[in-house]
Protein backbone atom coordinates (compact mmCIF):
# COMPACT_ATOMS: atom_id res chain seq x y z
CA UNK A 1 0.00 0.00 0.00
CA UNK A 2 1.50 3.53 -0.98
CA UNK A 3 2.33 6.00 1.63
CA UNK A 4 -1.19 7.57 2.43
CA UNK A 5 0.59 10.88 3.50
CA UNK A 6 2.40 11.38 0.15
CA UNK A 7 -1.07 10.88 -1.28
CA UNK A 8 -2.58 12.94 0.88
CA UNK A 9 0.01 15.99 0.23
CA UNK A 10 0.11 15.73 -3.50
CA UNK A 11 -3.40 15.44 -4.09
CA UNK A 12 -4.08 18.74 -1.75
CA UNK A 13 -1.16 20.31 -3.89
CA UNK A 14 -2.41 19.75 -7.07
CA UNK A 15 -6.68 20.36 -6.40
CA UNK A 16 -4.93 23.79 -4.41
CA UNK A 17 -3.24 24.78 -7.74
CA UNK A 18 -6.32 23.93 -9.90
CA UNK A 19 -8.95 25.19 -8.02
CA UNK A 20 -7.11 28.49 -7.73
CA UNK A 21 -5.91 28.77 -11.60
CA UNK A 22 -9.48 26.93 -13.22
CA UNK A 23 -8.01 23.52 -14.07
CA UNK A 24 -4.79 20.86 -14.16
CA UNK A 25 -4.95 19.16 -10.59
CA UNK A 26 -3.95 16.14 -13.10
CA UNK A 27 -0.51 17.98 -13.75
CA UNK A 28 0.33 16.43 -10.41
CA UNK A 29 -1.78 13.91 -9.42
CA UNK A 30 -2.19 11.93 -12.41
CA UNK A 31 1.35 11.06 -13.06
CA UNK A 32 1.98 10.52 -9.18
CA UNK A 33 -0.30 7.76 -9.32
CA UNK A 34 1.14 5.99 -12.44
CA UNK A 35 4.61 6.88 -10.69
CA UNK A 36 3.20 4.93 -7.56
CA UNK A 37 2.78 1.72 -9.60
CA UNK A 38 -0.84 1.82 -11.02
CA UNK A 39 -1.20 0.97 -14.56
CA UNK A 40 -2.81 3.94 -16.54
CA UNK A 41 -6.09 2.67 -17.25
CA UNK A 42 -6.41 1.97 -13.14
CA UNK A 43 -4.39 5.47 -12.89
CA UNK A 44 -7.19 7.29 -14.55
CA UNK A 45 -9.98 5.61 -13.35
CA UNK A 46 -8.81 7.26 -10.03
CA UNK A 47 -7.71 9.98 -10.43
CA UNK A 48 -11.64 10.93 -11.93
CA UNK A 49 -13.46 9.57 -9.49
CA UNK A 50 -10.80 11.38 -6.74
CA UNK A 51 -11.53 14.85 -8.83
CA UNK A 52 -14.53 14.85 -8.05
CA UNK A 53 -13.98 15.72 -4.59
CA UNK A 54 -12.09 19.05 -5.76
CA UNK A 55 -15.26 19.92 -7.33
CA UNK A 56 -16.92 19.60 -4.22
CA UNK A 57 -14.34 21.45 -2.16
CA UNK A 58 -14.42 24.20 -4.57
CA UNK A 59 -18.29 24.04 -5.10
CA UNK A 60 -18.66 24.66 -0.93
CA UNK A 61 -16.63 27.96 -1.48
CA UNK A 62 -17.87 29.37 -4.77
CA UNK A 63 -21.46 28.70 -3.81
CA UNK A 64 -21.32 31.53 -0.42
CA UNK A 65 -20.50 33.96 -3.54
CA UNK A 66 -23.86 32.98 -5.87
CA UNK A 67 -21.57 33.49 -9.45
CA UNK A 68 -23.85 30.86 -11.27
CA UNK A 69 -26.71 31.82 -13.58
CA UNK A 70 -28.57 28.73 -13.16
CA UNK A 71 -29.73 28.72 -17.16
CA UNK A 72 -26.23 29.08 -18.02
CA UNK A 73 -25.18 26.47 -15.77
CA UNK A 74 -27.64 24.19 -17.38
CA UNK A 75 -26.34 24.95 -21.46
CA UNK A 76 -22.65 24.20 -20.00
CA UNK A 77 -24.09 20.68 -18.66
CA UNK A 78 -26.28 19.90 -21.50
CA UNK A 79 -23.92 20.44 -24.11
CA UNK A 80 -20.94 19.40 -22.10
CA UNK A 81 -22.20 15.97 -20.82
CA UNK A 82 -22.17 13.95 -23.73
CA UNK A 83 -18.77 14.83 -24.73
CA UNK A 84 -17.33 13.65 -21.03
CA UNK A 85 -19.26 10.83 -22.01
CA UNK A 86 -18.11 9.74 -25.21
CA UNK A 87 -14.61 10.95 -24.45
CA UNK A 88 -14.26 8.54 -21.35
CA UNK A 89 -15.43 5.34 -23.46
CA UNK A 90 -12.75 6.20 -26.39
CA UNK A 91 -9.86 7.42 -24.40
CA UNK A 92 -8.69 3.63 -23.86
CA UNK A 93 -8.67 3.13 -27.56
CA UNK A 94 -6.29 6.21 -28.15
CA UNK A 95 -2.62 6.26 -28.53
CA UNK A 96 -1.45 7.77 -25.12
CA UNK A 97 1.43 9.73 -26.88
CA UNK A 98 -0.30 10.92 -29.03
CA UNK A 99 -2.97 12.15 -27.19
CA UNK A 100 -1.13 13.65 -24.33
CA UNK A 101 1.80 15.52 -27.12
CA UNK A 102 -1.39 17.32 -28.56
CA UNK A 103 -2.93 18.19 -25.41
CA UNK A 104 0.60 19.52 -23.87
CA UNK A 105 0.42 21.97 -27.39
CA UNK A 106 -3.16 23.44 -26.82
CA UNK A 107 -2.93 24.31 -22.84
CA UNK A 108 0.58 25.97 -23.98
CA UNK A 109 -0.82 27.96 -26.59
CA UNK A 110 -3.96 28.64 -23.85
CA UNK A 111 -1.07 30.21 -21.54
CA UNK A 112 0.75 31.86 -24.77
CA UNK A 113 -2.68 33.64 -25.45
CA UNK A 114 -3.70 34.65 -22.00
CA UNK A 115 -0.42 36.59 -21.60
CA UNK A 116 -0.76 38.48 -24.70
CA UNK A 117 -4.06 39.37 -24.06
CA UNK A 118 -3.92 41.82 -21.10
CA UNK A 119 -7.43 42.44 -20.73
CA UNK A 120 -8.72 39.08 -21.10
CA UNK A 121 -10.91 38.00 -18.70
CA UNK A 122 -10.55 40.80 -15.93
CA UNK A 123 -14.15 42.39 -16.88
CA UNK A 124 -17.66 40.61 -17.33
CA UNK A 125 -18.70 40.88 -20.09
CA UNK A 126 -21.74 37.89 -20.86
CA UNK A 127 -22.44 37.62 -24.64
CA UNK A 128 -23.25 34.59 -27.16
CA UNK A 129 -26.43 33.85 -24.89
CA UNK A 130 -28.96 33.41 -27.86
CA UNK A 131 -29.55 31.71 -31.19
CA UNK A 132 -26.67 30.42 -33.55
CA UNK A 133 -24.03 32.34 -31.06
CA UNK A 134 -24.99 30.20 -28.18
CA UNK A 135 -25.50 26.90 -30.34
CA UNK A 136 -21.27 27.68 -31.09
CA UNK A 137 -20.77 27.75 -28.45
CA UNK A 138 -22.68 24.65 -27.19
CA UNK A 139 -20.44 22.93 -29.87
CA UNK A 140 -17.34 24.54 -28.15
CA UNK A 141 -18.49 23.04 -25.03
CA UNK A 142 -19.29 19.50 -26.31
CA UNK A 143 -15.87 19.55 -27.67
CA UNK A 144 -14.30 20.37 -24.27
CA UNK A 145 -16.32 17.35 -22.81
CA UNK A 146 -14.93 15.43 -25.10
CA UNK A 147 -11.52 16.71 -23.88
CA UNK A 148 -12.39 16.14 -19.81
CA UNK A 149 -13.31 12.80 -20.50
CA UNK A 150 -10.67 11.46 -22.28
CA UNK A 151 -7.33 13.12 -21.37
CA UNK A 152 -6.72 14.01 -17.41
CA UNK A 153 -4.38 16.34 -17.20
CA UNK A 154 -5.47 19.99 -17.23
CA UNK A 155 -8.81 19.91 -19.40
CA UNK A 156 -10.52 22.12 -16.61
CA UNK A 157 -8.49 24.92 -18.15
CA UNK A 158 -10.19 24.53 -21.50
CA UNK A 159 -13.72 25.15 -20.09
CA UNK A 160 -12.15 28.31 -18.06
CA UNK A 161 -10.60 29.78 -21.22
CA UNK A 162 -13.72 29.29 -23.61
CA UNK A 163 -16.05 30.56 -20.86
CA UNK A 164 -13.49 33.96 -21.08
CA UNK A 165 -13.05 34.08 -24.56
CA UNK A 166 -16.51 33.06 -26.10
CA UNK A 167 -19.24 33.83 -23.51
CA UNK A 168 -17.51 37.09 -22.01
CA UNK A 169 -17.12 35.47 -18.02
CA UNK A 170 -14.36 37.26 -16.16
CA UNK A 171 -11.60 34.85 -14.26
CA UNK A 172 -13.48 34.85 -11.19
CA UNK A 173 -16.84 33.58 -12.47
CA UNK A 174 -15.67 31.02 -15.15
CA UNK A 175 -13.38 29.66 -12.59
CA UNK A 176 -16.46 29.22 -10.21
CA UNK A 177 -18.72 27.31 -13.01
CA UNK A 178 -15.19 25.28 -14.35
CA UNK A 179 -14.92 23.86 -10.57
CA UNK A 180 -18.54 23.53 -9.91
CA UNK A 181 -19.58 21.71 -13.49
CA UNK A 182 -16.87 19.93 -14.60
CA UNK A 183 -15.13 19.34 -11.49
CA UNK A 184 -18.25 17.56 -9.61
CA UNK A 185 -20.61 17.07 -12.79
CA UNK A 186 -18.22 16.61 -15.88
CA UNK A 187 -15.55 14.17 -13.61
CA UNK A 188 -18.48 12.53 -11.93
CA UNK A 189 -20.03 11.03 -15.03
CA UNK A 190 -16.55 10.42 -16.32
CA UNK A 191 -15.50 8.77 -13.26
CA UNK A 192 -18.42 7.11 -13.33
CA UNK A 193 -18.02 5.67 -16.85
CA UNK A 194 -15.00 4.80 -16.10
CA UNK A 195 -15.44 3.30 -13.03
CA UNK A 196 -17.77 0.73 -14.87
CA UNK A 197 -15.30 -0.28 -17.94
CA UNK A 198 -12.59 0.12 -16.37
CA UNK A 199 -10.43 -0.36 -12.14
CA UNK A 200 -10.54 2.19 -9.51
CA UNK A 201 -7.89 1.50 -6.92
CA UNK A 202 -10.29 2.13 -3.90
CA UNK A 203 -7.55 1.66 -1.69
CA UNK A 204 -6.11 4.75 -2.41
CA UNK A 205 -9.24 6.74 -2.55
CA UNK A 206 -9.40 8.30 1.32
CA UNK A 207 -6.21 10.24 0.94
CA UNK A 208 -7.27 11.32 -2.14
CA UNK A 209 -10.12 12.22 -1.43
CA UNK A 210 -9.44 14.33 1.72
CA UNK A 211 -6.61 16.05 0.10
CA UNK A 212 -9.05 16.50 -2.87
CA UNK A 213 -11.81 18.59 -1.14
CA UNK A 214 -9.32 20.53 0.60
CA UNK A 215 -7.21 21.52 -1.37
CA UNK A 216 -10.18 22.44 -3.78
CA UNK A 217 -11.66 24.51 -0.98
CA UNK A 218 -8.71 26.70 0.08
CA UNK A 219 -7.85 27.34 -3.32
CA UNK A 220 -11.19 28.71 -4.63
CA UNK A 221 -10.91 30.41 -1.16
CA UNK A 222 -8.15 32.29 -2.09
CA UNK A 223 -8.90 33.11 -5.90
CA UNK A 224 -11.90 34.77 -4.40
CA UNK A 225 -10.14 36.92 -2.21
CA UNK A 226 -7.52 37.64 -4.69
CA UNK A 227 -10.08 38.46 -7.70
CA UNK A 228 -9.07 38.32 -11.31
CA UNK A 229 -5.64 39.73 -11.97
CA UNK A 230 -4.54 37.14 -9.93
CA UNK A 231 -6.26 34.30 -10.88
CA UNK A 232 -5.28 35.59 -14.40
CA UNK A 233 -1.73 34.99 -13.83
CA UNK A 234 -2.36 31.62 -11.92
CA UNK A 235 -4.11 30.42 -15.19
CA UNK A 236 -0.99 31.33 -17.03
CA UNK A 237 1.81 29.98 -15.03
CA UNK A 238 -0.42 26.57 -14.68
CA UNK A 239 -1.74 26.31 -18.61
CA UNK A 240 2.57 26.74 -19.62
CA UNK A 241 3.91 24.52 -16.87
CA UNK A 242 1.32 21.41 -17.87
CA UNK A 243 2.14 22.69 -21.26
CA UNK A 244 5.11 21.97 -21.16
CA UNK A 245 5.57 18.67 -19.12
CA UNK A 246 2.96 17.09 -21.40
CA UNK A 247 5.33 17.85 -23.96
CA UNK A 248 8.44 16.66 -22.59
CA UNK A 249 7.03 13.90 -20.78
Amino acid sequence: MPDQLILFVASLAANFFSALSGGGAGLIQFPMLIFLGLPFATALATHKVASVALGLGATLRHLKESHLERRFAAVILVAGLPGVVLGAVTILQIPERAATLALGLLTLGLGVYSVFKPELGLAHEPRNRQGVALAGGAAGLFLVGFLNGSITSGTGLFLTIWLIRYFGLDYTRAVAYTLILCGLIWNGTGALVLGVIGTVAWDWMPALLAGSLLGGYLGSHLAIRKGNLWIKRAFETVTILIGLKLILG
